[in-house]
């Protein structure tokens, strides 16, 4: 036998104080009687003297002293030692996406931990338990734990992951446990199904849940017409379902085209496990659709969703968000000439909404836009909030990075793209080819900032591009492009989104990723702070490192992450991407090759405890109620 608590022990002590209290207490008490009552008692003494009167006051002293002792040796918490009646448990729990599958309203993930504290709260006390969770990370939530309270709270306390875990390194951190102790019992508790297992008891909570699946969702924007593509599946059971669209979460009426092919009624016909791929096709029409200034249409998200009922909600829809839907794409036009191409190949390259203004009406008070185009006109100071494009400027404006002589110069000549191997001028001229295009004038700049040379006249630069003094990224046209056949080629389409890419540079490099995918992030100029915020905590930001080129953000839960990146003086660019669940976690049943833990295991057990104080208790209060009853009987029955 051992002692929890040794200490309680000095409550012995008390002992020596009653004793002490029994021997000073006065025994007797004054009362008021009858003054006959003297002689009454003396005839009962005479004739019949009650022995018990002598020991009553001493069994009352016996039955505290008893009591103290009880009330101690509880406090001191004994444990008695029941040799090889207790087991070492190690649990190694599947936290991956597919435990969030509903079995009955119930997660497979509760329905684990169901099963592991149902072995932990009938084990054996003295049994110990280790729990090995395979979610996010690989983490001992406990080990050798012996205190089933705790242990059944800390596991209590674990929450599923939405990536794909892996059992790999779980096994092994319990191949270690085992190694170190063969007589360890090791159950398994997820649902894949193992062919193979060895040294471990399997416990699959899978049971053939029902639940269709959305994949490889992406669209296609052509004027007016809208595209989307993607793929749908039923893992269990030949199915029926619709497919539903939604534009800035405005439910949308779109054709369902399978293999080209209009579907009527509008639903999807899918055999188990067998890949449907579809494609949704919407025109836009002025009441479902957000115009510009400009006429363009633009949305800022899309939406795809399975509405029927099934196991796994996370799986039934994608959202796919539109970068250039935030306001920094928003592009001035400042000219007091014909803007036709410019504007034409905005238009052609899809959502980018513009304004165009005259040189009379712009001043410095026109803020809030992510590009400036001046066409034949030059500002006398620079805008501080976005990218700036020059189009045959008239004059030098401070901070540009460039000077330009005043007087053009008119020669007719052939214009000259850069064959530079630099990986940033190829970027700018990809898909541009070497074509004739004739310039009939042009105007000398002189560069004094680190610009990219990307077409030449005469060996001057006469389209370039960079950043400016003050940060923003820089586009120059040496020449009107009325005086200019580029704008009547295809190179001109091309050129201009590439300067459009390099101009609004790509925040997140796709909309949609995977849960367990590392986030890109590309910090642009002058950003001050870059800020996550993730599905499960929309309102608590996760500061990031913009002093650096590229962010890296591990994307965790499935849903909708925001980033923020902030410009100073009010200005904040936000992106959303959407987080799936990986295609391997949607399967309700999976087969897997085998979970071994290799050695000879041990029947060994641990020596086993019994702490029960429920029969001291009852001692107790039997003690307590003995003494009551002694204690009345002196007072009431001995006079």
């Amino acid at each position: 036998m051992s002692l929890l608590y040794p200490l309680g022990l000095l409550g012995l002590l008390a002992i020596p104080v009653l004793i002490i209290i029994y021997i000073i207490k006065s025994k007797y008490t004054e009362q008021v009687i009858a003054s006959t009552y003297l002689w009454e008692l003396s005839e009962k003494f005479l004739k019949k003297r009650r022995r018990i009167n002598r020991f009553a006051g001493i069994i009352s002293l016996l039955l505290q002293i008893f009591a103290v002792i009880l009330i101690s040796v509880a406090i001191a918490h004994p444990v008695f030692a029941i040799p090889g009646a207790a087991t070492d448990y190690c649990f190694i729990l599947d936290a991956s996406g597919s435990m969030n599958i509903l079995n009955n309203e119930k997660m497979r993930f509760d329905i684990g931990k169901d099963e592991i504290s149902s072995i932990i709260s009938s084990s054996a006390n003295g049994s110990s338990f280790t729990l090995i969770c395979a979610g996010n990370t690989n983490d001992v939530v406990f080990e050798n734990e012996t205190d089933k309270g705790r242990a059944l709270k800390l596991l209590n306390e674990i929450k599923p992951a939405y990536i794909n875990s892996g059992m790999n390194d779980a096994l092994a951190t319990a191949q270690a446990y085992f190694d170190k102790n063969p007589a360890l019992k090791t159950y398994l508790v997820t649902d894949k199904d193992y062919e193979n297992v060895s040294n471990l008891e399997l416990v699959n909570v899978s049971s053939h849940e029902e639940n269709y699946a959305l994949t490889e969702v992406e669209y296609s924007l052509l004027g007016n017409r809208l595209t989307v593509k993607g793929s749908a599946v039923s893992y269990e059971n030949d199915a029926e379902i619709e497919v539903k669209l939604f534009i800035d979460d405005a439910e949308v009426t779109a054709k369902l085209l399978v293999g080209g092919e209009e579907i009527s009624p509008a639903k999807l016909q899918l055999k188990k496990q067998k890949i449907q791929e579809f494609t949704l096709e919407y025109t836009y029409v002025p009441s479902a659709a957000v115009a510009g200034e400009a006429g363009t249409l633009t949305f800022k998200a899309l939406k795809v969703e399975i509405p029927q009922k099934d196991a796994l909600d996370v799986d039934n829809r994608v959202i796919i968000y539109n970068e250039k839907s935030d306001e920094s794409f928003n592009t001035l036009i400042v000219s007091d000439s014909s803007t036709f191409y410019i504007e034409s190949a905005l238009l052609a390259l899809g959502n980018n909404m513009f304004r165009t203004i005259t040189t009379k009406e712009y001043t410095s008070q026109n803020t809030g836009y992510g590009l400036y185009i001046f066409d034949g006109y030059a500002p006398e100071t620079l805008p501080a909030d976005g990218a700036v494009w020059f189009i045959n400027p008239n004059r030098t404006t401070a901070d540009s990075g460039f000077n330009v002589q005043p007087n053009p110069i008119d020669r007719v000549g052939e214009l000259a793209f850069s064959t530079s191997h630099n990986s940033d001028i190829r970027n700018l001229l990809k898909g541009v080819v070497q074509d004739d295009i004739i310039v009939s004038s042009y105007l000398k700049c002189g560069l004094y900032n680190n610009f990219h040379k990307l077409a030449s006249l005469d060996g001057n630069p006469v389209i370039f591009a960079g950043s400016n003094l003050k940060g923003n990224r820089e586009v120059v046209f040496a020449f009107d492009l009325q005086k200019a056949d580029i704008a009547l080629s295809f190179n001109f389409t091309v050129l201009i989104h590439n300067l459009l890419n390099y101009t609004f540079p790509q925040v997140v490099d796709t909309p949609v990723y995977y849960c367990g995918d590392t986030l890109r992030i590309n910090v642009p100029a002058n950003c001050r702070s870059v800020e996550v915020f993730t599905p499960d905590s929309p309102d608590v930001p996760e500061p990031l490192d913009a002093e650096a080129d590229t962010c890296l953000y591990e994307l965790k839960e499935v849903g909708v992450y925001t980033v923020k990146l902030n410009f100073g003086s009010g200005i904040v660019r936000t992106v959303h991407v959407f987080s799936e669940l990986p295609e391997e976690e949607r399967r309700t049943t999976v087969s897997a090759v085998g979970a071994l833990i290799q050695g000879e295991p041990s029947d060994v057990k641990r020596d086993g405890t019994y702490d029960n104080l429920l029969i001291l208790f009852i001692v107790l209060a039997v003690v307590f109620i003995a003494d009551w009853m002694v204690y009345c009987y002196e007072q009431y029955q001995l006079r």
